[in-house]
């Protein structure tokens, strides 16, 4: 009854953004790809006498990323297992067929009964893990249902969330209650589960695998590769505003015009959070009179190609692809950590700390609360409240750059300070999938 009562309410929610999806479809080229695996559960057929598999799930690009490490140390004790990764978006489905080209790379099943049994009935799971809090009960139950191990790594739980999941505080026990552990974040994480019927004793404190997959090497061969394609000199003021939502790039280019005319060779970077901006960003980088610079070829874009410089102006650097993001922070002086101006939370301000940059995002940022306030605690990262701030804060850090530095020296030391979360989670996952054995009274809520 619940899964078809389930069924029901994700029917009447599809009914009511059909119009959204088929329109975005059609205009913006979203959504196309893999209908048959996210609607039919057609995923990669695996025989039986296939080698066990694990799999991850990671909804987008972000926790695709933080697979990396977890994935290596995981390969080295689980031998002869093959492991199959699923995303829920396109970009993610993207990057994860690009780091993971040795491993099966699939879309996740939409929550209908339907798809996830038949999903499960072909892959043949022996283990499932799930990156972060991506609680779909039909596929939970399906699987609990078939005795698959289930592990939740880097689990994070925010207020906002946390509030909202109180309501359906029975549901949430019994999902739970499916999974052999839950290796979360922070304490605080720890018991938000716990309080919405988590069994305590299935709960890890690991930290964040986030910490671990950092790049601290500005001489690395991926920020090479892109200083060379940007034409970025060593000697070279850099400012890169990266994951950003509109108006950001706005008031970057804003802060940029004004700051160019004490610092004429101030190089901006621009890193849209989405992909389907990218364009967008572009044309509104040569509305404003700068001269542009794409990573990929702009000579095939629908654009005019523009020179290098427009009165001696050095161009804006626009980074249109996927997955390069964390090598670009490599060459920033000073990084503005976008989506934290706008409603999202923010994104990921640990990258460019790990490079040692003098890091600034907006007040925004409930997503990462815990490493804002670790950053904000030892005067390591400045907040901005809006464009006048952003654009006060670039020019104090270049008529000032020794105290840049020493701000993005703290950074630095702080974020690697937190590595171990990798080898932490792969413990408890190894242990828990490990056991065959299962709690009768967690088998009961569950059923």
């Amino acid at each position: 009854m619940l899964a078809w009562l389930l069924n029901l309410v994700y029917f009447a929610v599809a009914v009511a953004v059909a119009p959204v999806v088929l329109y975005r479809a059609l205009a913006l080229g979203k959504y196309r790809a893999g209908w048959g695996e996210k609607l039919l559960g057609n995923l990669p057929r695996r025989g039986d006498d296939a080698p066990p598999c694990v799999w991850f799930h990671a909804v987008s690009v972000g926790e695709v990323l933080q697979l990396r490490p977890l994935l290596r140390a995981l390969a080295e004790s689980l031998p002869g297992h093959e492991f199959l990764i699923s995303t829920t978006t396109s970009t993610g489905h993207a990057v994860a067929r690009e780091k993971f080209p040795e491993h099966r790379v699939c879309y996740f099943p939409l929550d209908f009964s339907w798809g996830v049994n038949r999903a499960l009935a072909r892959v043949k799971p022996a283990a499932i893990v799930l990156v972060e809090l991506e609680l779909w009960p039909n596929f939970i139950l399906a699987a609990r249902r078939r005795g698959v191990p289930l592990a939740l790594v880097n689990g994070r739980i925010g207020e906002q969330s946390f509030r909202g999941y109180q309501r359906i505080r029975p549901l949430m026990r019994r999902l739970l209650a499916a999974f052999r552990v839950l290796a979360v974040q922070s304490a605080e994480y720890g018991e938000r589960l716990a309080e919405l019927g988590a069994p305590r004793e299935r709960i890890a404190v690991t930290g964040s695998i986030k910490f671990d997959g950092l790049e601290g090497d500005r001489d690395n061969p991926r920020t090479r590769a892109l200083r060379d394609a940007f034409g970025i000199r060593e000697s070279d003021r850099v400012f890169i505003a990266g994951s950003t939502q509109a108006p950001e790039e706005q008031l970057a280019l804003a802060a940029c015009r004004e700051l160019r005319k004490a610092h004429p060779d101030l190089r901006l970077v621009l890193v849209p959070r989405h992909q389907e901006r990218f364009d967008e960003v572009a044309r509104l980088v040569i509305e404003q009179g700068f001269p542009l610079l794409r990573r990929t070829d702009h000579r095939s874009s629908t654009l005019d190609p523009q020179p290098s410089t427009i009165d001696h102006q050095p161009p804006v650097l626009l980074l249109d692809t996927l997955g390069e993001l964390g090598a670009c922070w490599g060459l920033a002086e000073i990084a503005f950590v976008g989506g934290s101006l706008t409603n999202r939370g923010g994104q990921n301000m640990m990258e460019p700390a790990a490079y040692g940059a003098a890091v600034l995002f907006g007040p925004n940022t409930h997503n990462f609360r815990d490493v804002v306030e670790l950053l904000r605690a030892g005067k390591a990262a400045r907040v901005v409240r809006d464009g006048d701030e952003l654009r006060d804060a670039v020019r104090e850090s270049l008529a000032d750059p020794e105290r840049g530095r020493r701000m993005g020296a703290r950074a630095r030391a702080l974020v690697l300070a937190q590595r171990g979360a990798t080898a932490r989670t792969a413990r408890a996952v190894r242990a828990a999938l490990a056991s065959t054995a299962t709690d009768p009274a967690a088998d009961r809520r569950a059923a």
